[in-house]
């Protein structure tokens, strides 16, 4: 007999438990939130005059030439990646010709359009399912989610919840936990 190895004395009487289902913990995926439609930019730099501003007649040439085809069934992203100062009636260019084919059009880059659509999903939880109870919000998955949408869900639940962790169940981040009252003894 090996003298280092272990002896195996599993108690097979007693049944398995997941520890972690019977924590009570509900974990919260904020990649649940992310918007589901594809999207296409639309950087309005390559449309721009030495790189600086936007002539009017060049550009309602490019629009027309362009083929809005591409955007069909998809959210659009009108942005310009540079300082250059673009005049309010250009994004309603835009609109006027992105509306009958895309889905949506957003004013503002990739990160931003995460963001603001991020918060809009946020504002549909029904956060009084969340009194009381001790949450993990899940960290590491398959699509990248903006920091913001950590800020904003641990603003939202920290008035109402008992506990809020980051990570995975079996492996978390403590973030915030609610203060025990003590009762006076009067």
């Amino acid at each position: 007999m090996n003298p280092f190895k272990k002896k195996n004395k599993m108690n097979t009487d007693k049944p398995l438990v997941n520890k972690i289902a019977a924590s009570g913990l509900i974990t919260l995926n904020l990649e649940d939130f992310l918007p589901k439609v594809s999207f296409v930019e639309l950087d309005l730099k390559d449309y721009l005059f030495h790189g600086l501003i936007l002539k009017e007649k060049d550009f309602r040439t490019a629009l027309k030439e362009l083929d809005w085809s591409q955007f069909d069934q998809k959210t659009l992203l009108v942005y310009c990646s540079t300082d250059a100062i673009i005049p309010m009636w250009a994004y309603m260019l835009v609109a006027a010709y992105a509306t009958p084919f895309a889905v949506d059009i957003f004013q503002g880059s990739k990160e931003e359009y995460l963001k603001f659509s991020l918060n809009q999903g946020l504002d549909q939880i029904d956060y009084s399912l969340y009194e009381g109870q001790r949450l993990v919000i899940k960290g590491c998955g398959d699509e990248p989610v903006p920091a913001a949408a950590y800020l904003e869900i641990t603003r939202r639940l920290q008035p109402i919840a008992q506990s809020i962790m980051y990570g995975e169940p079996c492996s978390t981040v403590p973030i915030y936990k609610r203060k025990k009252v003590k009762l006076s003894t009067k």
